[in-house]
């Protein structure tokens, strides 16, 4: 289980890695888009975003991973 959660913080870590080191432009707009939107529909997206990571972990051990 703890392999398990270093690899998926590791992942992430590398993908978002990524995003800063190839396009750090792109995380500037994306963040000045953010500002730009309401308080509560920055916690709508969140909470798509934490619903969509629970049905893909939920897949992928679905499938068997």
């Amino acid at each position: 289980m703890l392999a398990i959660g270093l690899l998926a913080l590791g992942l992430v870590l590398i993908v978002e890695g990524l995003i800063y080191a190839l396009a750090p432009h792109i995380v500037e707009d994306m963040l000045a888009a953010l500002r730009a939107m309401p308080p509560e529909a920055r916690r709508m997206l969140g909470l798509a975003a934490f619903a969509s990571g629970i049905f893909m972990v939920w897949l992928a051990k679905a499938l068997g991973a």
